[in-house]
């Protein structure tokens, strides 16, 4: 709205300015131009002029004229359509001819122009023809008729050409001959030719009409300026083989032939021009193949003619999800012009051939929308022109070439001619809702609703009617579109917007409710849980001590169990070993799960031997045992021969087991006994007693201690 008031304003100080301009006398015309048009016959009569006036100004303009060298004078008046002196009006002689401009504020005329009569005859423009094979042109023009008027028989022309693409014209004057040959004309070229001659003093005729002429058609030189179009607003985008049309100078482009390589296999594509069949779209600069370029790695291109065709076009396309180093581009852009510029790579490769900037309108399908160029290795800027539409995101990227024809993709950005206000986001969420925090997800807003380069996301927090606070979120791809609201009250009511901020300002708000938890006493929770946790570890750590040391005293009990006994050390199992060692495994476990219990009768005696023995019998550790008499020291005395029958097997034994003999402890005891008792009273046992070995005797309960 603003723009439409800026223009009207303009427009009516103009308008004014012009009108202050207009009140006063007008400016002095321009001398006219008069000529005496000849036609086909020769009837040159009437002085036609043309005074180069603008028809459209309100000024009244006059042409006067009077005999040079007399004062008679005369006039004629008229409207800026009629500016002709006719022949009854004039003499033949010199005539001095004005201009005079006359509006309400005054008058003005133009200097004079002095014309002679007999020399300002115009002849009719020359017919032009041409010679096709020698690119060769020719007129007819004849000044037989005019050497009365013009003066000496002298014919002399001037010739100007331009191809059909061309604005300018190129001139050569003073040609003598009726024929002009061009040399060097471009290859398959059109041109244009225009003629006019002159006869002595007379004035040069008008041009003659345009003649064109084709050139020889050769074989297209050159190679195809080759690339690709892909579309970037799909994740994994296809794209269409492309490229800019050869001059016209290459001739009539019949066809194109494509080679597309799809790693081991070649596929060869002949396209006509002239039929395309759909695999072919031609527009004013650009052509492209509509079939996709999926998994092809190389391709090819070349146009023919009829003369022949091009050097073939060679392109390896790049290897998706390669991308970009950090060298940056920089790039100005308004709705006529697009500038890139990037800085030089800091270590120069010999393998880079050139760089290539393209520009791709976001949204459009292939060959609309798309431009590239392709620059030296020494140039560092490219410049477009063109017209870029407002609001519309466009795709600047840039690449590069090397010498083997890989193409490496450098750096991308997104460019607006001009940029506005974006719309809303499409999707606004809360999850994750705590009771002093939240975290927020959006969807980003697509390409073509941005309308500009988003800055960054503004969060605004309603939690009361005059309190707000104000956030502002990254649009950086990396955040991922999530934010996270943190110290906020529990059991709280909140309101929260998001709007898009770009260069322009903010964009549209998209709203979300939420109310914070209520904040819960976790204490009466974790401290049982800990407790728990504590106990299961001390059991466990106690269960993994037992189950360490538990095995070892299988093999080695430990010293509180003092002088237990083990049955390897016992007389059986000491004759056990004489006949054979295949008992060496036997080991007594610690704690036997089903013990067997022998039954043993214990029969009272009672006698003073016995009580006198009992009471000596002690060992040194306090511990009373029974001492039995001669029948025991026979018993014994057979152990000791028992124990010289087999001293090897028991040493080995033993040795194996690394345990103290036991005969050794028993035999000890049994000595120290029959010396305090020097040769006394041994209490009379029955048969069985006599075939009790010197364990048994010794870890056997007595009667006393049974009776105790």
């Amino acid at each position: 709205m603003a723009t439409l008031w800026t223009r009207w304003l303009l427009s009516m100080l103009l308008a004014n300015l012009l009108n202050c301009l207009a009140q006063g006398p007008p400016v002095a015309p321009s001398p006219p131009e008069c000529s005496i048009p000849c036609g086909e016959k020769n009837n040159c009569v009437d002085i036609h002029c043309n005074p180069g006036l603008d028809p459209r100004n309100s000024t009244e303009y006059s042409l006067h004229w009077e005999p040079a060298d007399s004062e008679e004078r005369q006039g004629i008046s008229g409207n800026t359509s009629d500016w002709i002196i006719r022949r009854i009006q004039f003499k033949r002689g010199k005539l001095r001819v004005w201009v005079r401009a006359k509006n309400q504020y005054g008058s003005a005329k133009s200097p004079y122009s002095i014309l002679n009569t007999e020399h300002i005859l115009k002849l009719p423009p020359p017919k032009v023809a041409s010679h096709q094979e020698f690119f060769n042109i020719y007129w007819n023009f004849t000044c037989d008729d005019m050497d009365d008027t013009c003066g000496l028989f002298l014919r002399y022309c001037d010739v100007r050409y331009r191809t059909e693409a061309e604005q300018d014209w190129h001139e050569d004057e003073d040609e003598d001959d009726l024929s002009y040959t061009m040399d060097d004309p471009q290859p398959s070229t059109v041109y244009e030719f225009q003629v006019r001659c002159a006869c002595g003093k007379c004035l040069k005729s008008d041009w003659s009409a345009i003649h064109r002429l084709r050139s020889t058609e050769t074989a297209p030189v050159g190679v195809l300026d080759l690339w690709q179009d892909c579309d970037i607003t799909q994740q994994g985008s296809d794209c269409a083989l492309t490229w800019k049309k050869l001059p016209p100078t290459c001739g009539l482009i019949l066809g194109y032939e494509a080679r597309l390589s799809y790693n081991s296999t070649l596929v060869l594509l002949n396209v006509s021009t002239a039929e395309p069949r759909g695999l072919l779209v031609c527009e004013e600069i650009q052509c492209h193949l509509t079939s996709s370029l999926k998994d092809v790695s190389s391709v090819s291109v070349s146009a023919y003619n009829a003369q022949g065709a091009t050097v073939p076009s060679y392109l390896t396309l790049p290897i998706p999800g390669k991308e970009k180093t950090d060298q940056a581009i920089h790039v100005e852009m308004n709705e006529e012009n697009l500038t890139v510029s990037w800085d030089s790579p800091s270590q120069p490769s010999d393998n880079l051939k050139e760089h290539v900037v393209q520009y791709k309108q976001v949204g459009c399908p292939s060959g609309q929308g798309f431009d590239w160029v392709k620059a030296t290795t020494n140039q560092t800027t490219a410049l477009f022109k063109g017209q870029y539409k407002k609001y519309t995101p466009y795709q600047v990227s840039l690449f590069t070439i090397s010498h083997g024809s890989e193409v490496h993709h450098i750096s991308s950005v997104i460019r607006y001619s001009l940029e506005g206000s974006p719309s809303a986001v499409p999707s606004f969420k809360v999850f994750s809702i705590a009771d002093t925090q939240v975290t927020l997800f959006w969807e980003s807003i697509p390409l073509s609703k941005q309308s500009g380069v988003i800055l960054y996301y503004q969060i605004v927090v309603y939690s009361g009617v005059h309190r707000q606070t104000v956030h502002n979120a990254s649009a950086s791809p990396q955040h991922e579109n999530t934010y996270k609201l943190e110290h906020l009250n529990p059991e709280q009511n909140y309101e929260v917007r998001i709007r898009a901020v770009t260069a322009a300002g903010p964009g549209a708000n998209a709203i979300a409710k939420f109310k914070t938890k209520h904040r819960e006493d976790y204490a009466h929770r974790i401290l049982p849980t800990v407790l728990v946790v504590l106990s299961v570890v001390v059991i466990c750590f106690v269960i993994a001590l037992y189950s360490i040391f538990g095995r070892e005293n299988k093999a080695c009990l430990p010293s509180f169990y003092y002088k237990v006994p083990d049955a390897r050390n016992s007389h059986i199992f000491k004759n056990k070993h004489m006949i054979s060692d295949s008992l060496g495994w036997i080991c007594i476990p610690l704690f036997e799960p089903h013990p067997k219990i022998s039954l043993l009768e214990v029969v009272e005696i009672r006698s003073r031997v016995f009580k006198s023995s009992l009471e000596k019998a002690s060992d040194p550790e306090g511990l009373t045992r029974p001492v039995i008499g001669d029948e025991c020291s026979q018993m014994d005395s057979q152990d000791d021969k028992r124990e010289e029958a087999v001293p090897e097997e028991c040493h080995r034994a033993d040795h194996r087991y690394g345990r103290e003999e036991y005969s050794k402890m028993v035999d000890s005891e049994e000595e120290r006994d029959r010396k305090e008792e020097n040769g006394g009273d041994c209490l009379s046992s029955s048969d069985e007693d006599l075939s009790m070995s010197g364990y048994e005797k010794h870890f056997m309960p007595t009667v006393f201690e049974l009776r105790v």
